[in-house]
């Protein structure tokens, strides 16, 4: 680190001034891309925070047509790791979940990847993270459609990949929101769930381990896994069995909770898990002496908040951690709600159900109509004579930078 960036980070720290993650990267993003290789997905996350809503991405100039009053707004990076570019993201994704609520309980169910995967996941993330859809999808579809487990129908569920725990270590698993039953299968039955209760989460952990472990090991005899660094020894056939050996003495986690009160609280749910990132600026609460201060909630210690400090340059390493394979679906729905069918089935069970609410389209909103709908703000009126019009009279460039010359490593 510079003087000049413990001047500035001192600064901040006197200032009344909301630390950001874009602000740690400012401070050493540079020192921290030169003294190691990093893949190019990492080091575009890394700029797109730290340019966000600056001079650097270019904006434009809002002038009042009453009183002449100017305002300058910088574009967004619209990076999805990006704590400051979800809001908007969010509130388009949720209008449009809307119309597909249905009047019934909502199960919250969450499968976990056992810890010792981590360094495999870590080297081969759109594989293990495919095997984990893929897995908890036929463990679900399976439970549903089976009588015994008092349904017997098609099941439709959304999930949404999560790869961090609070202190920012990676931590991968699966949150699912399922809607409490199932529709026949001729269609013309909606069949409900009992009121506190979806399936054994015992019985789910078992049959999703070994549905996990059966795909994971075709991926290895069909080398679609590779085994760099610490992981090299896994690429030995006995030292995978052993792996393997171990991952089945295990009991794999799945966790359950009760239904949600009303499909508004699925809605109020959704909303703070589907556009999460690993770390939201208001838990950072200092950059100090080459150490970044956050708090974290300790689940241990019965959700206590406590504040962890790490190094820079681990602090760094722990949030490139949950970069996500480019253009990697995060989110994605299953069942009856599968985008290629929802539209039909959602339908049929409304009409069942005797709900009068249809299905609708997409609801497409510009960028300030939806701040109007979520905040009452409008960013056409003028904010200091409250009578004009806020129109745009200039447009801003993106300024071109060369930060972060490095050495590269592909992407995987």
């Amino acid at each position: 680190m510079t003087a000049a960036d413990t001047i500035a980070a001192k600064a901040l720290s006197q200032q009344n001034h909301q630390i950001e993650l874009a602000d740690v990267f400012r401070l050493y993003g540079q020192s921290y891309c030169h003294s190691r290789p990093l893949p190019f997905s990492h080091i575009k996350v890394m700029r797109a925070i730290e340019n966000c809503r600056t001079a650097a991405l270019g904006g434009h100039v809002d002038t009042c047509s009453h009183c002449g009053f100017e305002r300058i707004s910088y574009n967004s990076c619209r990076n999805r790791h990006c704590p400051k570019c979800q809001a908007m993201a969010k509130a388009n994704w949720l209008e449009n979940r809307k119309a597909e609520l249905l009047s019934v309980g909502y199960f919250h169910t969450v499968f976990t990847i056992p810890h010792e995967l981590n360094p495999i996941t870590l080297c081969n993330k759109k594989v293990i993270f495919d095997i984990l859809f893929d897995s908890v999808a036929q463990t679900l579809r399976q439970f549903a459609a089976d009588p015994k487990h008092k349904l017997g129908g098609k099941l439709g569920f959304t999930a949404i990949l999560h790869t961090w725990d609070q202190r920012l270590l990676d931590h991968f698993h699966l949150h699912c929101v399922i809607p409490g039953g199932v529709i026949s299968d001729d269609n013309t039955r909606w069949v409900n769930a009992r009121d506190n209760f979806l399936f054994s989460v015992k019985a789910l952990s078992i049959v999703f381990r070994g549905k996990f472990i059966d795909t994971l090991e075709n991926a290895y005899r069909n080398d679609e896994l590779i085994f760099p660094g610490k992981t090299e020894t896994f690429a030995k056939p006995q030292h995978f069995k052993k792996l393997v050996d171990q991952l089945y003495k295990k009991g794999w986690v799945v966790y359950s909770k009760k239904p949600f009160a009303s499909p508004e609280q699925v809605l109020d749910y959704l909303g703070r898990y589907t556009h999460r990132v690993a770390i939201s600026n208001h838990r950072i609460k200092s950059i100090a002496n080459g150490k970044v201060s956050f708090t974290y909630r300790d689940r241990s210690d019965d959700n206590k908040t406590k504040l962890m400090t790490l190094g820079v340059p681990e602090f760094i390493r722990r949030f490139l951690l949950h970069v996500l394979p480019q253009s990697y679906k995060k989110i994605r729905h299953f069942g009856f709600l599968a985008s290629r069918c929802k539209k039909k089935y959602l339908a049929q069970i409304q009409t069942i159900l005797n709900t009068k609410q249809k299905p609708s389209e997409p609801v497409k909103m510009d960028a300030r109509t939806m701040f109007l709908h979520l905040t009452g703000v409008d960013l056409n009126k003028c904010p200091h004579c409250k009578h004009g019009t806020m129109c745009v009279s200039v447009q801003l460039p993106r300024m071109q930078t060369n930060k972060f010359p490095v050495t590269k490593l592909d992407s995987s």
